[in-house]
């Protein structure tokens, strides 16, 4: 039986020299890697008491989503600024070179919510961290982040060590 590592395809010097880029696409297209990802993601929520999946834009709808509908479990988007069309509550937070915005609908997340976190990579942990802010603004409790993928080499982990982090694979470098 293959591993989850087995389909996702490494590119060398992408986007730039020394960096090896993990191409979550590649486990999308087939079909015995997609459900592999979706079962792996899921097992890391057993016997875990949570309300609801948050993922942001957009891997972490592709990969919450479905986790969130065999769970019977509802799904939120956090989303980029200006794609929301209700009442939203936003968080700026840092890119390697400059700053982005996301977005959660203000009624989203009721005060105590219980609410797990997927996304497909933890790379710096920026963008996720500031989806676990603006649901702690909204009176929610983040209960676990899950991911497909970890770079360890850029230190996500570390940024979000007071939260309960697991990643499916783990790849030591950046």
């Amino acid at each position: 039986m293959k591993k989850l590592e087995d389909y996702v395809v490494s590119i060398p010097d992408f986007p730039e020299p020394g960096i090896i880029f993990r191409d979550v696409t590649s486990v999308l297209q087939d079909a015995d890697g997609l459900t592999l990802a979706i079962d792996e993601l899921q097992k890391k929520l057993e016997g875990l008491d949570f309300d609801l999946i948050a993922g942001t834009e957009s891997r972490g709808f592709i990969f919450g989503m479905p986790v969130a509908y065999n769970l019977h479990k509802p799904f939120v988007l956090v989303r980029k600024k200006g794609k929301l069309p209700r009442e939203t509550i936003s968080m700026e937070y840092e890119l390697e070179y400059g700053s982005a915005q996301i977005e959660m609908h203000k009624d989203s997340i009721r005060p105590g919510q219980k609410v797990v976190l997927i996304d497909d990579l933890i790379a710096t942990g920026g963008t996720i961290e500031a989806a676990a802010k603006l649901v702690e603004l909204l009176g929610g409790e983040v209960v676990k982040m899950v991911f497909l993928m970890e770079l360890a080499g850029l230190k996500g982990r570390q940024r979000l060590a007071k939260y309960d982090v697991e990643s499916v694979i783990c790849y030591e470098g950046k």
